[in-house]
């Protein structure tokens, strides 16, 4: 079995974008899946005959990775048992490609074949979503209240993970021409990996890797793009191979994510040494994150998670091994001698280098064991 799994932020994009893949490709089912309030859980299943089953569960508990485990996964297991070659899978809003098919792989009797991983999205409306403070239920883009996701960390995880993004523009509110384009270039600074298509029909079917998608996803992770002279947004790298001072770069932090679509990358913070911070602003949230100690720092028995050190084999440093800062910036207007006088004044001196980091006050309570 050959599955195209669709995700998006909202149910029209969606409804769009399963509509040109079907139309596409005319063999395959189309799986759709809806989360209401209450725990409710609507499935349609359709082919180019129409549609074949409708059904309506109720869950215990309402949460998206129920209905995922509970609902999408053995409806796939009873497409496999009738032998469908080919299948369509609408995610209901705001459930991720990585969460669907992480359960696909791991709970289905058989292997099926993930062709591509597709988010569906108005490229007008973008970078609003990015910069919305509202959590996804407060904007209805989900019916569960304990959901504290932005509409932004949704978009940017998938822009992460899906190796296509499908402009599915909706007939009933006609996109702004202007931000539409702005909105495109946005998606491919954010997104330089991705296939970016106008139609459902220019799909490429074999781009998704799993693996590769999961490394992309990886907390500290920076892959930035090829430079552009045409977009108005740009990506700013900065390393720092010293420390940094925890106080300074508190303060440095609300100027340094000022402006940013998207801020991520790894910190080394004096005051948490052998901790591998990372670092993620997505338009007005930033949070930092313990994931555990730098691979130069873990014990001499440990296997390390290839997926979580793809990054230090490559910035190995003799000294310091795979320690130190690197921090990326995305957004219109970004200063690069900006990014690198605020993190450089950040750096430890030679004083406090040769004085040591014990006592350092950690404001951001960094170094425990990451949950």
């Amino acid at each position: 079995m050959q599955l195209t799994v669709i995700s998006s932020l909202d149910a029209l994009c969606r409804q769009q974008a399963c509509h040109e893949a079907a139309e596409a490709n005319p063999g395959a089912v189309v799986v759709l899946h809806d989360l209401l309030e209450n725990g409710v859980v609507i499935r349609r299943i359709a082919s180019h005959c129409g549609l074949v089953e409708r059904s309506e569960t109720q869950l215990e508990h309402g949460c998206l990775s129920c209905t995922v485990r509970l609902d999408l996964v053995p409806a796939i297991e009873r497409l496999l048992d009738r032998g469908e070659a080919e299948v369509i899978v609408g995610l209901p809003p705001a459930v991720s490609a990585e969460a669907a098919i992480g359960a696909l792989r791991r709970c289905l009797s058989r292997p099926v074949t993930i062709v591509s991983a597709v988010l569906a999205c108005t490229a007008d409306t973008l970078e609003d979503h990015i910069w919305d403070r509202h959590t996804l239920f407060e904007s209805g883009f989900t019916p569960v209240p304990e959901d504290q996701r932005t509409a932004g960390e949704f978009l940017i995880g998938e822009l992460a993970f899906t190796d296509t993004v499908l402009l599915a523009d909706v007939d009933l509110f006609p996109a702004d021409p202007a931000l539409r384009v702005r909105g495109t270039q946005l998606v491919r600074e954010l997104a330089p990996h991705a296939d970016v298509v106008e139609h459902a029909a220019l799909i490429r079917p074999g781009r998704h890797n799993y693996q590769d998608a999961l490394g992309r996803t990886v907390p500290g992770t920076v892959r930035i793009p090829a430079s552009s002279s045409t977009s108005p947004f740009t990506t700013v790298t900065h390393r720092a191979q010293r420390p940094l001072h925890p106080e300074r770069f508190r303060h440095a932090l609300t100027t340094l994510a000022e402006g940013c679509c998207w801020l991520r990358g790894r910190l080394w913070i004096a005051a948490a040494p052998k901790c591998r911070i990372a670092i993620q602003g997505i338009g007005p949230r930033v949070w930092l994150e313990n994931t555990g100690p730098w691979l130069a720092d873990q014990d001499a028995g440990a296997v390390p998670d290839p997926l979580n050190h793809v990054d230090a084999h490559l910035d190995w440093h003799a000294e310091h091994g795979d320690r130190g800062s690197v921090l990326a910036a995305t957004g219109e207007g970004i200063d690069p001698a900006e990014i690198a006088r605020l993190l450089s004044a950040c750096e430890l001196t030679d004083a406090e280098m040769e004085a040591g980091f014990a006592g350092l006050a950690d404001p951001f309570r960094l170094d425990s064991a990451p949950s």
